[in-house]
């Protein structure tokens, strides 16, 4: 039989291509691969035809010898090359099908190990709690310490609406249905399963085969804020809870007297409907859009739960006393039903029912839920609420049924603590040269200063510290303001009603973006006290429940970065306000920004010697700094593992606590399902337990030596980066034809655009299509590039200082970071296919110019990575995830060589309709392949 015409049954009889290094524990994830892959080639057999499954299983058969270099790709891709459209369209669905279930199976197979690990009695896995209070224990800390650095102790992921996520929810829900399926099978006596668990698994792949892989629209705003809010039901109302109570319990047993975690630690946050920067669809609207459904889903939540405790809790007073209080809760119930009359616990929780009930109706102004049955008032704010349940808390320990109290109310009431009425906090996001062009429109209005543009810094800072001090608003209501103004004015006043309304844990900060100076915070400032959030005259000077935050994300402004912390505190207006906030300062630093200014090393050395000044100056100006860390995905804008990030954070710089965006496919991939959102939230909390109480830098004296010599070499691989990327003549035409940048903008993932403004500069460009296109081209540059010259340059040859790199690698967790995540993304490189990416750039000689410098680097990077970090291979430190590139990487081949052709033609004048489809189609596979994007 030749492989061209290969039985269905034998589709996809690979488990990763070569097997001879696979473990034998990874032959279960072989087997849900065939399976998977065999079940999926049936139903392309039987829906498109045996052609097409002869073409398909062919063009595999073809990618896996390619992989195996048994043959030259370029006969594959001339093949393809040779496709017609449709059946270019049918190779496309099918490779990303096949990799779409690949991911699946990994999936499963990593919750198999962990479960398998568990039952061994393995010891803790790095990034869990237990195996952080194990190291804790080791440490033999002191309750002083631990109270001191775990003072105002947060951690909070925050969900925004950068729009990565390429796969449709519906997508995702058949993927879970097909992920229960496997699990059912695992459960199942020696993975014995019946002819109807066969069908239903047929079936499953049979409606992902007929089901769109591609949004005919592009995502609302709304749509964004409704996907974010599916975690919490998914996962997150069950996690988040659960971890906070273990903290809480093993911290309390540890240091009892501490007075640890007044509040919880891990909370939640999001961006969506409050980050405007560049989005013009953020707007007031959108604000109070996102706020009411969040009210919505965590009051919802709570009248779920207290439905199933009344249920549950029909405990009656013939057989128990209950306490005093709980029968006056009963009665202000208004339930007087004689069949509750023995049932105290009932009655009182209707009334809670209800007084939640009517506020929610206040919080949303309108009901999806039966109305109440007695009109009770609604509950002012959630300490109320919570004090309510407290009581039926002590009344059921009170006759012996703590066993009750700590099932599902001991679970609400967490969650009201955690969630409050306002489920997660929604910040706010604008560009510093917005707020510049709103301030000088308002000072004008009001008749206060008619340029203040050309007001140098010093009397900008003099004149916004004058109306900090004053209570008079600079303008009227119905004030004759630009369109852009008013907009910006609805915006924060919308938030200052939200913040009534639903407490001042509703809309938590306003991000600056771009922040270089004290006017930036203060025009802010200005914004805030004009509707009211700022108070300029409390009784202890300037408050505001609104903390601001400035951004630091340029290469340059992450380097002036202590010195405008120290300029803002040194601002006694400022400082005033800083001291009636506890005394705690948030900065949020951009990973994406500072990449694409500087490249790789020299942005995230940036980013550690930010840190390292920032954290003197709160020393120095005795206040607590939180930094806020705006990561992506990919390790190009500041992904990677957080436990390791973390952990490889400067000393001082997590101190109890931190904020962390979650962006795009990493939403989905993380809190997805309940297993994953517990180990990741896990994650997080470890490491900055660990990073906060624990010495994890281990530079000891060598620390400045260490930091001059990271300069030295930030400093080469920027030199490296900038000579290629702003230096080089014609590389954004270069970049533009020789990546997708362009068709990305036509894919529906998204609701904001590609650009912050029109223009054909880098600068211009958002930095999720800047790495969303070298990974669809496989060059994956923002992770890697001027490294490899960097390293090369400063060892020259000396073995000495080879060996003093290696030292650093061994001792210096941000230094084992950064090389980790840059070998992850080398190893995803693939420059044979970027070399067919390269063919699209007409100009011959501008092709060679830039894909030559390219390739170089590329060499020296892997020559250097390896000779510092001692391997014989990439991913050597990694086998998970090089096991996971064997098993998923071949079907990305065909998807990029017919990328390419679409692309050629496509640009070749060819505007047929499926043309266009096909590129997408590729674009969306790729990215579920390689499991990130931008």
């Amino acid at each position: 039989m030749s492989e061209a015409t290969v039985d269905v049954a034998d589709l996809r009889h690979h488990g990763g291509g070569d097997s001879t290094d696979d473990r034998a524990d990874d032959a279960p994830l072989r087997d849900d691969i065939r399976l998977l892959g065999r079940v999926l080639g049936e139903v392309i057999g039987e829906q498109a035809g045996a052609d097409v499954l002869d073409l398909v299983e062919a063009t595999r058969v073809e990618a896996f010898r390619i992989r195996r270099s048994e043959v030259d790709r370029a006969e594959l891709a001339e093949r393809l090359a040779g496709l017609d459209v449709k059946n270019a369209n049918h190779v496309i669905r099918a490779f990303s099908h096949f990799s779409l279930l690949a991911n699946l199976a990994e999936d499963i197979h990593h919750e198999r190990r962990r479960r398998f690990h568990r039952r061994e009695g393995s010891p803790p896995q790095q990034g869990s709690l237990a195996a952080s209070f194990a190291l804790l224990d080791e440490a033999d800390l002191d309750a002083a310490t631990v109270a001191r650095e775990l003072a105002g102790a947060l951690v909070v992921p925050v969900v925004t609406a950068h729009p990565t996520e390429v796969r449709r929810k519906t997508i995702s829900q058949v993927q879970v249905h097909v992920t229960d399926l496997i699990r059912q099978r695992d459960r199942a006596a020696l993975g014995e399963v019946d002819d109807e668990w066969s069908a239903r698994l047929w079936r499953a792949v049979l409606t992902l085969w007929q089901t769109a892989l591609l949004r005919l629209s592009r995502l609302r705003l709304s749509d964004e804020i409704d996907e974010a809010l599916r975690y919490y039901e998914l996962s997150l109302f069950e996690v988040i809870p659960a971890i906070n109570a273990e903290l809480r319990r093993a911290l309390t047993e540890r240091w009892p007297d501490a007075g640890l975690l007044e509040r919880p630690m891990l909370q939640s946050g999001s961006w969506i409907g409050g980050d405007r920067d560049g989005n013009p669809y953020v707007t007031a609207d959108a604000l109070r859009r996102a706020t009411t459904r969040q009210a919505e889903t965590a009051l919802g939540h709570y009248l779920a739960e207290l439905e199933e405790l009344r249920v549950e809790l029909s405990v009656s007073d013939r057989l128990v006393t209950p306490t005093d209080e709980l029968y006056a809760l009963a009665d202000a119930s208004g339930d007087d039903s004689p069949f509750r009359a023995d049932e105290p616990y009932r009655r009182a929780l209707n009334g809670v029912h209800d007084r939640v009930t009517a506020t929610l109706k206040r919080a949303v102004g309108h009901l999806h839920v039966p109305e109440p049955h007695a009109d009770l008032e609604p509950y002012d704010d959630p300490t109320e609420l919570r004090a309510d349940l407290d009581v039926v808390d002590t009344s059921l320990r009170s006759h012996g049924a703590g066993a009750l109290a700590d099932d599902r109310l001991a679970r609400l009431r967490e969650a009201v603590d955690v969630f409050g009425f306002h489920l997660c906090g929604l910040d706010l996001r604008q560009n510093a040269e917005v707020h510049e062009e709103v301030v000088a429109e308002l000072l004008a209005w009001a008749g206060v200063c008619d340029d203040y543009a050309a007001l140098d810094e010093e009397q900008r800072v003099e004149m916004l510290a004058g109306e900090l001090r004053m209570r008079r608003p600079l303008v009227r209501p119905g004030a004759e303001l630009s369109e852009k103004v008013r907009g910006e004015l609805d915006v924060v006043e919308a938030a200052a009603a939200q913040v009534t309304l639903l407490g001042p844990r509703a809309i938590p900060n306003y991000v600056i973006s771009m922040c270089e100076s004290v006017s930036d915070v203060l025009e802010v400032a200005v914004l805030l006290k004009e509707v009211g959030l700022l108070d300029p005259d409390g009784d202890d000077g300037p408050t505001c429940p609104v903390g601001i935050s400035p951004l630091f994300e340029t290469i340059d402004d992450l380097k002036n970065a202590g010195a405008t912390l120290t300029a803002m505190l040194n601002q006694p207006l400022y400082r005033a306000l800083v001291a009636n906030r506890g005394d705690v300062q948030e900065v949020m630093l951009g990973y994406s920004d500072s990449n694409k200014d500087g490249g790789y090393l020299a942005a995230n050395w940036a980013l550690y010697r930010a840190e390292l000044a920032l954290v003197e100056v709160a020393h120095r100006e005795d206040i607590r700094l939180r930094l806020f860390h705006g990561r992506g995905g990919t390790v190009g804008r500041g992904g990677g593992p957080s436990y390791d990030a973390i952990r490889a954070q400067p000393p001082g710089a997590v101190a109890g606590s931190l904020r962390i965006t979650e962006q795009g496919e990493v939403i989905a991939a993380k809190y997805g399902e309940p297993d994953r959102a517990r180990r990741n939230l896990e994650a997080i909390v470890a490491a900055t337990l660990e990073a906060s109480l624990l010495d994890t830098e281990n530079l000891g004296d060598d620390a400045e030596a260490t930091y001059e010599l990271l300069d030295d070499l930030a400093a080469r691989a920027q030199q490296a980066y900038r000579a290629l990327v702003h230096e080089t003549p014609g590389f954004v035409e270069w970049f533009r034809a020789a990546t997708p940048i362009g068709e990305l903008a036509e894919l529906n993932i998204g609701s904001r655009p590609p650009s912050r403004k029109a223009g054909d500069k880098i600068s211009d460009l958002r930095a999720i299509p800047w790495v969303f296109s070298w990974s669809q081209a496989r060059i994956m540059l923002p992770g890697w590039y001027g490294t490899g010259s960097a390293l090369e340059s400063w060892v020259d040859g000396d073995d000495a200082k080879l060996e003093q790199l290696r030292e650093l690698h061994r001792r210096w967790p941000w230094f084992r970071t950064i090389l980790s995540n840059m070998g992850m993304v080398l190893a995803k490189t693939d420059l044979g296919l970027a070399a067919r990416y390269a063919e699209l750039v007409p100009d011959e000689d501008l092709r060679h110019r830039v894909f030559d410098q390219i390739t170089a680097e590329h060499e020296r990077s892997c020559r250097m990575l390896l000779a510092v970090t001692g391997d014989d291979r990439l991913l050597a430190d990694n086998p998970s995830l090089a096991r996971s590139i064997r098993n998923r990487f071949p079907y990305l081949e065909p998807l990029h060589h017919l990328q390419v052709e679409m692309l050629r033609r496509r640009r070749e004048g060819d505007d047929d309709e499926l043309t266009v489809r096909n590129i997408q189609l590729t674009i969306n596979g790729v990215a579920t392949a390689l499991r990130n994007s931008g």
